[in-house]
């Protein structure tokens, strides 16, 4: 990291505020990283040791092994064993590698028959391991509870009429100041508009692209309901494959390189749980930038990481104002709610606020109300931090069981963010199959071949864990494992 006659110190000026409201590990995590961004930190360039830093920083070594951590978690660094610390070789690809690679791709189209979208008594069955459950412990059940009955004690005016289609100021405020201190989003309470969760987000960003016969890049395999959406809307949906490096950015470039938009899950790809690496995240930042197109953001689950601090949201590397972040309440803290929010350019937010009011005119302003106290008092963190927990205890218990049961047959990796896990099953069982039969068995998976839509799929299983109480993960295992069991004869 050092050049000739420069230190890292001269190279940014950098400093550090010891007394501010930023940590000091994030203090230099961020000057590192916007080093890197601006690339006066080279791809390739050798970073010094902690201990270097930290003397040169005058800071406790602990905060920039912290800031190194958190560095190393998001791609923009990397460690080689016994010569040190590198920024990513692979950050910045030149755009005659990029030509190259598109030259060689050939353009895919999509045909998706929209059908009957959902079979929606599904989503209520609480048998494991259905996905996108939730659960809630006696402390924020009794936080709900008090701030609840004291919003019907004293009905605030604001309910008695009609409010800010955007949602009320103090939720948005909430919200904004969340998302930039877990999230890194840039953003303030005048961007933030309030939905009913990330599908309502979803089908507002649709009417307010107009995407109506315009193409669009949608991941493969992914989120079946946005690509419903889509296709329903009438827009020219173009599936580009998932690897374990995210979305495959020159192949969208290569099959739409002018698609009016993108729709990702970058930080826990749905449903493979991949993270978008750092140079996919730069990558397609370049291509919205350039073509004037879109990123939607959808940013399902990003409360519950279980391994070091959360990601950075892919929205706080954007200078161009080309993302549009939608996040969910509802998986935080439970679907009954029907809160979620999308952080909203600011070109493009008079007209989603308009098509906001249009649709639904308003969110619920009592509810809105209830939940702005639930997290100006401190109980929405308290309550993350203890579901948390909770959460990466019951994925430890299930894999622990899956591994003991179905060794040979099936493999499976704790993943480091999310509230579901795959079950990745050996060559030539059907995971459609088994779904079936583990149905009839009280046991509800996903099988995950059934979300590709062009690329080869994979026959696995997606088990949610985290709306399931500890006592019935074993059981529930036994039941499937005795069904997989079966199937491989």
């Amino acid at each position: 990291m050092k050049q000739p006659g420069r230190s890292i110190a001269d190279l940014n000026d950098w400093q550090v505020a010891r007394h501010g409201p930023t940590p000091l590990f994030k203090q230099v995590y961020l000057q590192i990283r916007s080093a890197i961004l601006s690339q006066a930190l080279k791809p390739g360039t050798k970073l010094p040791s902690t201990r270097e830093l930290a003397a040169q920083l005058s800071v406790s070594r602990s905060a920039v092994v912290a800031a190194f951590d958190q560095l190393i978690a998001e791609g923009y660094v990397g460690g080689k064993t016994g010569s040190g610390t590198y920024v990513a070789a692979d950050l910045f690809q030149s755009s005659a590698a990029q030509k190259a690679g598109l030259r060689k791709a050939r353009p895919a189209s999509l045909d998706v028959f929209v059908g009957d979208l959902v079979d929606v008594t599904a989503r209520n069955d609480e048998r494991p391991f259905n996905l996108g459950r939730t659960l809630i412990d006696a402390r924020t059940h009794s936080a709900w509870r008090k701030l609840t009955a004291r919003a019907f004690r004293a009905i605030d005016p604001v309910h008695l009429g009609y409010s800010d289609p955007r949602g009320l100021p103090a939720l948005r405020q909430a919200v904004s100041d969340y998302l930039r201190v877990a999230r890194g989003v840039r953003c303030d309470a005048d961007q933030i508009v309030i939905t009913t969760g990330t599908q309502h987000a979803i089908d507002l960003v649709i009417r307010v692209l107009k995407l109506a016969g315009e193409k669009v890049w949608v991941e493969d395999p992914g989120y079946p309901l946005t690509v419903r959406a889509l296709v329903a809307a009438g827009a020219v949906a173009h599936p580009v494959p998932i690897d374990e490096h995210g979305i495959d950015v020159r192949a969208g470039i290569a099959r739409a390189r002018s698609a009016r938009a993108v729709f990702i899950t970058p930080s826990h790809q749905f449903p493979t749980g991949v993270v978008l690496s750092m140079s996919r995240r730069l990558a397609l930042l370049a291509w919205a930038r350039e073509a004037r197109s879109w990123i939607v953001e959808d940013d399902y689950s990003s409360e519950f990481r279980y391994g070091g601090r959360p990601l950075a949201a892919l929205q706080g590397l954007d200078d161009a104002e080309r993302v549009i972040y939608v996040g969910t309440l509802n998986k935080a803290l439970f679907p009954g709610l029907r809160l979620g929010y999308a952080v909203v350019p600011t070109t493009l937010l008079p007209a989603f606020v308009r098509t906001r009011y249009l649709a639904d005119r308003q969110p619920s302003s009592l509810h809105q109300g209830i939940t702005a106290d639930f997290m100006e008092d401190g109980h929405f963190a308290a309550h993350i931090r203890r579901m948390r927990a909770v959460y990466a205890a019951q994925r430890d218990l299930l894999v622990k069981s899956l591994r003991r049961r179905l060794s040979g047959l099936a493999t499976v990796e704790p993943p480091d963010q999310g509230m579901h896990l795959v079950l990745h099953l050996a060559r030539g069982l059907s995971d459609v199959i088994i779904q079936r039969a583990a149905f009839n068995q009280r046991v509800v998976t996903r099988a995950m071949s059934e979300l590709y839509l062009a690329a080869p799929p994979r026959s696995a299983l997606m088990l949610g864990f985290s709306g399931h109480p500890a006592s019935s993960i074993p059981s529930a295992v036994a039941r499937l494992a005795a069904v997989i069991e079966d199937a491989a004869g």
